[in-house]
């Protein structure tokens, strides 16, 4: 403790001329002094107690109940126009039937005889207004049911009330009930011909072709070598008469090496190795070769078109064995083609072609189904400035029409009917008037007519059809909006009835503050940036909050939360604790047009910033308890990355970061992620945008957390920011988790992260965890 420059050199007390009241005197000053001192040093803020903490934490518990019908699963009887649900009221738990040929809704059973029933087979008593049954099936009579409760099977008799345990019941149904999404062809690899006649496989490098009839061999290749041989991979076509095989030229996979000091089942460190490539390493490369039966041949394709693959994949043979496709992604992501061998030449042709300035998301956005009975290819690409579909003729290559087309996406093909030849589809951004990021219905015929939505409510969309399709039931629902329930028409999307609503009335009436959307524009005054604004329950608008930014940023998707989530515990506790918490995606993410989402090629150390500092400085004007003076970021993974970001490229509005296992310099993590947003070469930009190479720009305050087992994000990337901040001479702090993977920090983490944000952002004093009960539980 530094001393106030006016307190007396303390050896002249002993100074034999002075008199004792004198000496009395500059005693107590000093004695003052430095209790004036030590208050200023402790009264920047209070010191937080375990209470604190267990008011957040215990608001799970107080608030969990307080939501009814907010999670309906619907379950569609087969061979009959009825579903089944659960309906959750503050007074009871009710099973009901919904009858599809008159609309109407019927307890399926009384609750209280059923409680009366399962008292009756186990000592146990039973509310009958809260069953513990959540999933059932009928069986074939339609008059009984299954269900499982405590790991036993019961049947239930409806109509007198029987029940009994039973041994040898049939699986209980899947209980998500709606449909999965379509993704198209896949074929597998044999050696053997679809007529039985031929045999084809590898030996020591090359290639050979068996006659199983004769047992006659004939080698067809003479060129393969250890360092570049033919894989014993082999695709028939279905007439017999030709296959397709692959050379394969392979490079040795980096390894990255792990000590993992603490294992639980010995007292030395463990040591393993896995395989892991990272942008700009040398990748083993597959090329085809067409196998032709009858002269017993093996030609190599000219590679013109597909000269340096990332990857081949997407194989398939036409239904006249004359072509053979695949999918070609060209290393680093800017080329992606269709190509078709023709068997009868020899020759390869692009039947589609997709070439881009920035980058193909063939990871997120690409959609290839080949339809066989009329030569035709579904595609999805960006080429107008939204992602859309495109039906190409599979021989010419010939675009034959656009399937979808406007200032809106496609997102996922849910339900392809070949036969009427239109499919249903999820779709963003067709109403202008509500969230673009909402995931809608819509039904359209491949050449791009009779477009009919099947969802308008204003929230996110999914459905739940019945065993025919003649009906689905939409459930919606926003971050603001506790889920609606409609049933409607699978035939023109019309509204039969509302079966349901949740409620949140009680929740509310709790304190639990609804999360709230907001929006403003970029930092261009061009696009909307969408976000949303967490705050603590009860909050004081004339007082003043720090505000935390969670952030992701990761090209791949869009994060901010669009749908109903009931208790977001993880955000409400850090708020509980004194903060205003935001969420925001901004220009770089995805689902929405071109230009907004490839604004991050070779650009991820902008992760959308000033997108996001203009849309609190928005926030924090609208609503002024929003204090943009303190803010802290954190994030995890890509996350992490950005929020040590914040504090290096944006230190005159960020002040703490906590950045988790963070991908810190994108020529250290995963290749496929980094070089899909970041380009291949490996150019000056990734140095340039690393938070190794900027690290000596640090201002505020910085914890990292790792995890010394981290098989996502090498941990390195880490400890080489850390070795950087050291040779810079700059303070940080960091949290290395022993036996830890790829994680934000786990329950200790959460606590330190939270730690340090009352500690930096409120000037307060976190608990002293060495004093307390552990009784405080994370949510």
């Amino acid at each position: 403790m530094v001393l106030h420059k006016n307190i007396p050199d303390i050896q002249h007390f002993n100074h034999p001329a002075l008199k004792l009241e004198e000496t009395m005197k500059r005693f107590l000053c000093v004695i003052i002094t430095v209790l004036i001192s030590a208050n200023s040093l402790f009264a920047a803020g209070r010191q937080f107690t375990a209470d604190d903490y267990r008011k957040g934490y215990n608001f799970r518990n107080e608030v969990q109940n307080l939501v009814y019908n907010d999670r309906i699963q619907f379950n569609w009887l087969k061979d009959s126009p009825a579903f089944w649900y659960t309906s959750e009221t503050k007074d009871e738990k009710e099973f009901i039937l919904f009858n599809l040929d008159t609309n109407t809704k019927t307890k399926l059973f009384d609750t209280n005889k059923l409680a009366q029933a399962l008292e009756s087979c186990i000592d146990k008593k039973f509310d009958a207004k809260k069953l513990p049954i959540f999933v059932f099936s009928f069986l074939e009579d339609k008059n009984t049911i299954l269900f499982k409760y405590e790991n036993n099977n019961w049947i239930y008799k409806l109509d007198n009330d029987e029940l009994k345990k039973e041994e040898n019941a049939p699986e209980m149904p899947n209980r998500r009930g709606w449909r999965s999404r379509y993704y198209g062809n896949r074929l597998d690899s044999r050696n053997e011909s679809p007529d039985g006649k031929w045999k084809v496989y590898a030996d020591e490098h090359n290639v050979w072709l068996e006659n199983i009839e004769t047992s006659e061999q004939n080698q067809l290749t003479t060129d393969g070598t250890e360092e570049s041989f033919y894989d014993n991979q082999f695709f028939w076509a279905p007439d017999s008469a030709n296959a397709i095989g692959f050379i394969k030229t392979p490079a040795e996979m980096r390894k990255v090496h792990y000590i993992e000091s603490s294992p639980e089942d010995q007292l030395q460190p463990k040591h393993f190795t896995i395989d892991y490539n990272k942008p700009g390493d040398k990748l083993t490369i597959e090329k085809p070769v067409l196998i032709n039966v009858t002269d017993k041949s093996c030609k190599h394709i000219d590679d013109s078109l597909f000269p340096n693959p990332y990857f081949i994949s997407d194989y398939h043979w036409s239904k006249d064995g004359n072509y053979f496709y695949f999918f070609y992604n060209q290393r680093g992501h800017q080329v992606g083609r269709v190509i078709a061998i023709d068997t009868n030449t020899g020759q390869a042709k692009a039947v589609i072609n997709e070439e881009t300035d920035s980058f193909f998301d063939y990871n997120h956005k690409k959609y290839l189904k080949y339809l066989d009975d009329t030569n035709e290819i579904i595609w999805a690409s960006e080429r107008d400035g939204w992602n859309h579909l495109y039906l190409y003729d599979a021989v010419s290559g010939k675009v034959k029409n656009q399937i979808t087309k406007g200032d809106w996406l496609w997102r996922s093909v849910e339900k392809l009917d070949i036969e009427n030849r239109n499919m249903m589809i999820t779709i963003s951004g067709y109403y202008h008037d509500q969230d673009p990021y909402f995931i809608h219905y819509a039904k359209i015929n491949f050449d791009g007519s009779g477009l009919t939505l099947l969802t308008t409510g204003n929230g996110t969309h999914r459905l739940t059809f019945s065993p025919d399709d003649k009906f689905y039931i939409d459930t919606y629902s926003r971050i603001d909006s506790p889920p609606v329930y409609e049933l409607r028409n699978s035939n023109d999307g019309s509204l039969i009835c509302e079966i349901e609503r949740a409620d949140a009335g009680e929740l509310i009436a709790a304190g639990w503050p609804v999360t709230e959307p907001f929006v403003t524009k970029d930092r261009n005054d061009k696009y909307d940036i969408w976000g949303i604004i967490h705050r603590p329950r009860n909050f004081d608008p004339n007082k003043k909050y720090p505000v935390i930014e969670d952030i992701y940023a990761g090209p791949h998707g869009n994060h901010v939360p669009k749908s109903w989530r009931g208790y977001d515990y993880w955000h409400q506790a850090l708020c509980e604790l004194g903060f205003i918490v935001v969420q925001i995606d901004g220009l770089g993410t995805s689902n929405r047009c071109k230009e907004f989402h490839h604004f991050a090629w070779k650009n991820l150390a902008d992760a959308g910033f000033p997108d996001r500092i203009k849309w609190m400085k928005a926030a924090a004007e609208k609503y002024p308890y929003m204090d943009i003076e303190r803010v802290g970021i954190y994030g995890t993974s890509a996350g992490g990355q950005s929020a040590l970001g914040a504090l290096l490229f944006h230190p005159e509005f960020y002040d703490v970061a906590v950045a988790s296992c963070g991908c810190h310099d994108n020529r250290m993590d995963k290749i496929w992620w980094n070089e899909l947003w970041m380009g291949y070469p490996i150019d000056d930009h990734y140095k340039e945008q690393s938070n190794v190479t900027n690290a000596h720009k640090l201002e505020g305050r910085l914890l990292l957390i790792v995890g010394e087992l981290d098989r996502n994000v090498d941990p390195a990337s880490t400890m080489q920011v850390v070795n950087a901040l050291i040779k810079a001479n700059k303070d940080f702090d960091m949290l290395y988790l022993p036996g830890m993977d790829h994680s934000a920090g786990g329950k200790f983490g959460e606590r330190k992260r939270r730690d340090f944000f009352i500690k930096y952002l409120l000037d307060d004093i976190p608990v002293d965890w060495n004093t307390v009960p552990d009784d405080i539980k994370l949510p």
